[in-house]
Formats: structure tokens, sequence, C-alpha cells
């Protein structure tokens, strides 16, 4: 059961920072492109739009868990939320695309894995601006290792933007006596 506060996590400055040890990024020239192009203040994370996945703000977030859904509600930003289906069904056909994507989720032993598409390309992975397409598949491994600790490893692959695809990998430790709150 993954219920509970948690404390940041994910790539916010540079996904670069977050990789797998012995990996990189390897962009497209229209990623480079892209990349080269983009101005901080165009961030929309800093313009108060969705995060997108796997980006967290550094604010907590909750999980909660139910026998057909994990639900991710995010402090910072915007309070939105988002939504794993755990309850067997297939991903959409043709979904409009979306900030978070379609996300199905299946058990492998105790490790939650997180199957989405379905993205927009509105969203940016971080601060340094990385780019991402309406092809990007990401898949996301979550596992408790104890009370305290969610650990998770996330595999991008988005052949429009980058040439191959990368892990990120870190955790998150769990809050306690605490709420999410107001964010504005």
């Amino acid at each position: 059961d993954f219920s509970g506060i948690w404390s940041g996590g994910g790539p916010i400055g540079d996904i670069s920072q977050g990789l797998m040890p012995g990996e990189t990024i390897s962009l497209t020239p229209w990623g480079k492109k892209i990349l080269d192009s983009r101005l901080s203040k165009d961030d929309p994370e800093a313009n108060c739009l969705p995060t997108g996945v796997p980006r967290i703000a550094p604010y907590p977030w909750r999980v909660l868990q139910t026998p057909t859904h994990i639900f991710y509600l995010f402090e910072g930003n915007i309070h939105s939320f988002r939504q794993i289906f755990i309850d067997g069904r297939p991903h959409l056909k043709d979904a409009d695309p979306t900030w978070y994507g379609d996300s199905i989720g299946t058990w492998d032993g105790d490790t939650l894995v997180i199957d989405t598409v379905g993205f927009n390309d509105k969203f940016w992975f971080d601060f340094a601006a990385h780019p991402h397409t309406e092809k990007l598949h990401i898949t996301e491994r979550y596992r408790r290792p104890d009370l305290g600790r969610l650990d998770f490893a996330v595999t991008i692959d988005d052949p429009g933007a980058f040439t191959r695809s990368f892990t990120l990998y870190g955790h998150s430790p769990l809050l306690t006596n605490t709420e999410i709150i107001e964010y504005i």
C-alpha cells in the first residue's frame, strides 16, 4: 500500500541529474533545436500549468490507493491529480493527449509498474526545458522497501525527442503528522 504523503522527489531542475549511473541523454536534432530555443520564463510549470510525468514539484504529494485506482494528489502548482488504473483495463484507443497521459498500473511482486502513453507535448520534463513529443512512452516502477521510503525508476522512451531511452531513479520519503495544504 503506497498510500501516504510523500516529499517531492523526481526531476525538478534537470533530468540529467537523476539518470541511472552510466546513462546519458541523447537528443534528436529536433529535440536539441527545441531545447536550445526555450526560455525559462516560458516553462509551463512556472506558469501554473500541470507538471506532466515524471516531473514532480518539490512540494508534498499524497497517494490514495484503492482496489481499482491509485491517485496522486499534488499540493503544488494547480492542485492537480493523476489517476492510475489498476483494474486490468487496457490503454484507451485513440485517447485525446493529456498532461498526465493514460496510465495503467500492474503489479510485479511488490513493485507497482505504471505504463503511460497518450501525452500531449505541452509540458517540460524539468526547469532545464527538456522537451518531448506525443510519441512519449513512460514506464515507472515504484517500490516501498520500508515504511518510510518510496523508491522509483522511470524509463523515458520518446523517439521524437531522444535517440534512445533512458532511466531516472530516486526516492521520496514518507511525511508523517502533516497534510497537503492549499498552494497559492
